[in-house]
């Protein structure tokens, strides 16, 4: 598993840091969710305003 894991994020880094920085995001987000919901829905709340 860990090789396979390697091989995409090889693939972000040649492309450019910003590519690499939108999935980093989103496996943020779905940790903070188990984590602390309620967090996670206050965040959401001030993105909408």
């Amino acid at each position: 598993m860990v090789k396979k894991s390697k091989k995409p994020v090889n693939k972000a880094v040649s492309k450019g840091k910003s590519s690499t920085k939108k999935p980093v995001k989103k496996v943020i987000k779905k940790s903070t969710k188990k984590a602390s919901p309620k967090t996670t829905k206050k965040s959401i709340q001030k993105k909408k305003k």
